[in-house]
Order: C-alpha cells, then sequence, then structure tokens
C-alpha cells in the first residue's frame, strides 16, 4: 500500500493503519485486502465487478468499511456493491472514495451501491469524498446509492465532498416500505471549475414512512452546482427536502426541490435558500484578528460542519 493510498484511506475512512471489523479495500479497480467476521460477510460479485455484503439479523455495533482508491491518471474504476442487511440489525457502513491524477490523464471512480435493509434494521452510511494531486487530469467521482427498505427499517446517509473532484453526479434513489425512514445529510464544497449534479428521488409507498433530505452546499469560484429532489408520498407519510447554499466569488447554484402527494395524508416540506456570507459575519470575526479569507473559510467550514 503506497502512501497515496494511505493517505486517500485516512481521508475519506479514517485510516490509521488497519481496520477492526470487516472491510474491503478497493485500489485502482481490484481488491487490495479484505476480511470477513462472524456476522458479516464480502464476497466478490460472479456477474460484475463488485461486492455482495451480507449483514446478519441482530448483528449491533459492528462496521464494515469498504472504501475505494484511484491513485493514478488513466484508471476508471466502475463497481457494484450490493449490501444485505438482516432483521434488526443495527450497524454502520464506511464507503469512502478519493481520486489521484499527477499527470494529464483523468482519474475516475463509479460506485453503484444497493442496500436492502430487512424488517427493524439501522443502518448509518458514511460517504466521503476527495480529489488529490497537482496533474491536470480531471477527478471524476460518480456515485450512485439505491436502497430499498421493509417494514421500521431506517437509513441514515452521511455524505461529503469537501474538495478537488472536478465533477460529480451523484443519484440516490429509496423505496420505503410501512414505518420506514430515510434521513440525509449532504455537505458538498466546489470551486475553480468544479461541477457537481445532486438528485434525490425518494418514494414512500408505507404508511408511516417518512424522509428528512438536508443538503448544505458552498460554490466558489467558478463552480456550478444543480440540485434536484423528488420526494413522492403514495400513503399517510411525512417528507422534508431542504437545500441550504451559499455563493462565493462567481459560484452558481441551481435548486429544484419538488414533491408529489398522492395520498390525502400525505405530509410534504420543502424549501430552498442561496445566498452570499452576511456581511457581518465577516465583520464580527475579523474583529478577533482573522483576515478576509480566513473569516470566510471559518463560516465555510462552520456552514458544512
Amino acid at each position: 500500500m503506497n502512501e497515496t493510498t494511505k493517505e486517500i484511506l485516512k481521508t475519506v475512512a479514517d485510516f490509521d493503519g488497519e481496520f477492526k471489523g470487516a472491510y474491503n479495500i478497493r485500489v485502482n479497480g481490484a481488491c487490495a485486502s479484505r476480511q470477513s467476521t462472524e456476522h458479516i460477510k464480502i464476497e466478490t460479485k460472479s456477474d460484475a465487478p463488485g461486492l455482495v455484503v451480507t449483514i446478519d439479523a441482530d448483528t449491533i455495533g459492528e462496521t464494515v468499511y469498504v472504501p475505494a482508491c484511484v491513485t493514478e491518471g488513466g484508471v476508471d474504476d466502475l463497481v457494484y456493491n450490493d449490501f444485505y442487511v438482516g432483521e434488526n440489525a443495527d450497524v454502520t457502513i464506511v464507503a469512502g472514495c478519493g481520486v489521484h491524477s499527477d499527470d494529464a490523464a483523468d482519474a475516475k471512480h463509479n460506485g453503484i451501491h444497493r442496500f436492502f435493509l430487512g424488517k427493524g434494521s439501522k443502518v448509518l452510511y458514511k460517504e466521503k469524498h476527495i480529489g488529490t494531486g497537482k496533474g491536470k487530469g480531471a477527478k471524476r467521482i460518480n456515485p450512485v446509492t439505491d436502497a430499498y427498505l421493509e417494514n421500521g427499517a431506517v437509513l441514515t446517509m452521511d455524505t461529503i465532498q469537501l474538495s478537488g473532484v472536478d465533477t460529480t453526479d451523484r443519484k440516490t434513489t429509496a423505496k420505503l416500505a410501512e414505518n420506514a425512514k430515510i434521513v440525509v445529510r449532504e455537505r458538498l464544497l466546489t470551486d475553480g471549475e468544479e461541477y457537481a449534479k445532486t438528485d434525490f428521488d425518494v418514494i414512500l409507498e408505507g404508511v408511516n414512512s417518512g424522509a428528512d433530505i438536508v443538503s448544505r452546499s458552498v460554490a466558489k469560484g467558478n463552480s456550478k452546482q444543480e440540485y434536484f429532489s423528488r420526494i413522492i408520498g403514495k400513503a399517510a407519510c411525512t417528507g422534508h427536502t431542504e437545500c441550504d447554499a451559499i455563493l462565493a466569488g462567481n459560484g452558481k447554484v441551481y435548486a429544484t426541490p419538488a414533491l408529489y402527494a398522492e395520498n390525502e395524508d400525505a405530509s410534504l416540506i420543502h424549501e430552498a435558500a442561496i445566498g452570499k456570507i452576511a456581511g457581518e459575519q465577516l465583520l464580527k470575526l475579523r474583529t478577533l484578528g482573522l483576515t478576509e479569507a480566513e473569516a470566510e473559510e471559518k463560516i465555510i467550514m462552520g456552514f458544512l460542519k
């Protein structure tokens, strides 16, 4: 494992030299290391590049790591990972990704993850993305997440992209049965000429199902972001989607939250707010001795925290 790989793993998956529990480390399209545990089995897919991760029913408090690294230009990685979570399990899944290029060739990773949550199960899904390297090659990450939640299942998604990714197309779809819940907290930073697109599509099929989707983003430099979200309420359910964005420099953000109520007892709300950093916030921090750039950076990091 070279130093670039170690640095990426440290950033996206809190790697400190080893993972405790189940893990699969993917580097440049191949498995670099893997370990299953008594209750979490990781196997190679038979019909496509990727993994089948099976988590036993009633598994509590365990973490499975499936980070992916692209460490050189010219790599176009595509992976399909399926997660089957047994009834009443309560686990964390860490699936960070980093792409690195020091030359003129692009580095790209496309990760397609499918989640099948059994009755009463709970999953905290953590996904952090980063692009690194000084080459002119573009760093591209395009994650796809498809989730299917059975009765009473809860999926919490904590997704972060904070630097260096030139283009990203982030797609999430979910279908929820009775009493199932999905909570999404997305944080996104673009700069320079970077482009990011986020697309959520959630179908609330079951009675008392619910969705709470919040995206916070900052567009700096000449970067551009597009945000789309659709919540479809087919039963007595609750749904909330929110996009909060800050513009800095010539950044652009387009937000399109949408609601579709197909049941009279569907309670759905959407919010969107886009603006620049408030002058009084900058002034307050500058009175404490910070430069304007330092004050702006502190406000941005606090907003994305």
